[in-house]
């Protein structure tokens, strides 16, 4: 969990100017923690909460309950919004799947898988932006992010012999659940803290004003 020191000042005002700005502190891991095992906790209500909606969703257009997938998205853009290291996607989006698996659910340990691919496809997005943006566009394409990684993860392991209707659609629905639900309410939940002062000792919290 490091990478390379740094010195540069962005000119956004989003990344502060010092050395070594993507080490991970002891409070990183600690926080990333956190918010992995409360996540764990959304993805295990949501293992069983999203099953009466998806019933209602799937009979209008197959594929259509990917915009159910959000839920499950979440940890890696609020892990990274809040600890603005690199890894915070994968490691707290990877350590709410692990949970979720150890506790119980109905796909096993492939949900380990899926909480790997859904933080890369996070991750990817906060470092094609360096780690030096985390406004409300960039969260809600790293949300964006996660959800293609999913629909895509799904479709091979879940779904290998959907057609190209189902495909489309399922693929396109977990992106935008994923751009609206873990993208823009990561966002909205890392404000919400900061706010409160809990991320005091984050950029995230000292950075409560700014724009959007």
């Amino acid at each position: 969990m490091n990478a390379a020191a740094s010195t540069t000042t962005g000119p956004t005002g989003h990344r502060p100017a010092t050395t070594g700005r993507f080490r991970w502190r002891v409070v990183d891991i600690v926080i990333a923690s956190v918010i992995g095992v409360a996540c764990a906790a959304v993805f295990l209500l949501w293992n069983v909460g999203y099953e009466a909606p998806s019933s209602l969703l799937t009979p209008l257009l197959p594929g259509v309950q990917g915009l159910l997938a959000g839920p499950w998205l979440i940890a890696g853009v609020l892990g990274a919004l809040i600890i603005r290291k690199p890894g915070a996607a994968i490691y707290t989006e990877l350590l709410a799947a692990v949970i979720s698996a150890l506790v119980g659910n109905q796909w096993g340990p492939l949900t380990i898988v899926s909480g790997i691919v859904q933080g890369l496809g996070a991750e990817l997005v906060f470092l094609l932006f360096l780690y030096a943006s985390w406004r409300l566009p960039v969260a809600v394409l790293a949300g964006a992010g996660a959800g293609l990684a999913c629909g895509i993860n799904d479709r091979v392991l879940w779904y290998p012999g959907a057609d190209t209707l189902f495909t489309s659609v399922y693929i396109a629905s977990t992106t935008v659940s994923g751009a609206v639900v873990a993208g823009l309410g990561a966002w909205l939940i890392t404000r919400a803290l900061a706010r409160t002062g809990a991320l005091g000792r984050f950029a995230a919290g000292r950075e409560a004003t700014t724009r959007v």
